[in-house]
């Protein structure tokens, strides 16, 4: 029987590759989380302290200005290292960015893996690193926004109210410092929201591992450290290896009389295992036994 009409037609283009194939990810996933539920009050709360140092900031240079000796204030409002130091190794602003990274990052993964979305992603011009990236990117924008972002508004708006560069001619590595510890913070909180975004399909289930390790590495340690005073202990603890390396990377006083590089050196290794946890986690075919 001859075939009367053609039903389909062979397409003849030229598939373009596109440089950023992950970004319409991020958008998506960016737009997502302002929809979810309290992500809106938690963003707002976690740019509170930036505000606060800053009015510390115009604060100091008042202070300085009119040559005001009140007990205590002119030591607490000094802008150098240790301002800085306490407000990126901060235990609010460390709690606040857990709680970005469990509303917003929490089912990036896990809710693919539940609808078995991962086979459409891969079905497209698509590979497993563009796939990551837009995923971490979601992660990189808003852990941006409270740390490397208000940090260097911090140095500018310095240099503005004190009218010269002194304060750079003082430190004049603290801009590196900034970048440096604000993209091992959110590296680190970006490899680990995705590792536990992958290791379940329930989002409630992952949010709340999210949190609970967080907030358990940190009370073993003071268990730990309350009964034997080692504080090699508080190498069990992440924010107290994130405040580690704050100091370090500001060059004050360390909280804790242990080397930075161990508190380094457990944090890019909690780097790498979620790196391959994720490799072995997130695949372009499901195999069901």
């Amino acid at each position: 029987m001859p075939i009367a009409e053609r039903g389909y037609i062979h397409w003849d283009g030229e598939l373009l590759e596109r440089r950023r194939p992950w970004l319409p990810i991020t958008r998506q996933g960016i737009r997502l989380a302002f929809k979810r539920k309290y992500f809106k009050f938690s963003f707002f709360v976690s740019l509170v302290p930036a505000f606060g140092f800053l009015v510390g900031i115009y604060a100091a240079e008042k202070i300085q200005d009119f040559k005001l000796k009140i007990e205590g204030v002119s030591t607490i409002l000094q802008v150098n290292p240790g301002f800085f130091r306490a407000y990126f190794a901060g235990d609010f602003l460390l709690f606040m960015m857990l709680m970005l990274m469990v509303l917003s990052g929490a089912g990036l993964i896990a809710d693919e893996l539940r609808h078995n979305a991962l086979q459409l992603y891969f079905a497209r011009p698509l590979t497993k690193k563009d796939y990551f990236m837009g995923k971490a990117a979601i992660l990189v924008f808003f852990l941006s926004l409270v740390t490397v972002v208000p940090g260097l508004v911090f140095i500018i708006c310095k240099l503005i109210f004190s009218g010269s560069f002194r304060f750079l001619a003082d430190y004049p590595w603290i801009g590196l410092s900034v970048i440096g510890f604000s993209a091992l913070v959110t590296a680190f909180f970006s490899f680990y929201t995705l590792m536990i975004s992958s290791v379940s399909k329930n989002r409630r289930y992952t949010a709340i591992l999210l949190f609970t390790i967080y907030i358990f590495s940190d009370v073993l340690f003071g268990i730990f450290y309350a009964s034997f005073r080692n504080p090699y202990f508080a190498l069990l603890s992440i924010k107290a290896n994130l405040q580690q390396v704050g100091a370090a990377f500001f060059n004050v006083k360390a909280p804790y009389a242990v080397s930075w590089i161990y508190s380094l050196a457990v944090l890019l290794t909690l780097c790498a295992v979620s790196a391959f946890i994720l490799h072995k986690r997130v695949k372009g075919v499901e195999v069901i036994k």
